[in-house]
């Protein structure tokens, strides 16, 4: 099981926490320093929709020009973006075994591990 996402990331931390104190492994890929896969990106664009992961109510897409907001009209654009800047995706993913969690909350990762 992996995790992606950047490691202060608020959103990111409160995921962490929740799956070490349920002891639950799992692998944390850091964005920063590993780079976005661009294939789990298109995989996840496809499954779920470039508009699911690109997230729109944080700092770094309201810091985008007006031009560049309106210029993500497709998943090759909106890839392109998450790789020109790893902030602009939703975080963290939860990848298990192929199942996606994107975002987090309790309510979804309690139910995601059938708890």
């Amino acid at each position: 099981m992996k995790l992606y996402g950047i490691p202060n990331c608020s959103t990111v931390k409160k995921a962490r926490a929740w799956l070490e104190e349920r002891e639950i492994p799992y692998e944390f890929h850091d964005y920063k320093k590993q780079g976005v896969p661009a294939e789990l990106m298109k995989t996840l664009c496809k499954l779920l929709g470039w508009e699911s992961i690109i997230n729109r109510n944080g700092q770094t897409w309201r810091k985008l020009s007006d031009e560049r907001k309106a210029s993500i009209t497709s998943a090759t654009a909106a890839l392109a973006l998450m790789q020109e800047n790893a902030s602009v995706i939703k975080r963290p993913i939860l990848d298990r075994d192929g199942q996606y969690q994107v975002g987090f909350s309790e309510e979804n990762y309690a139910a995601f591990f059938g708890e």
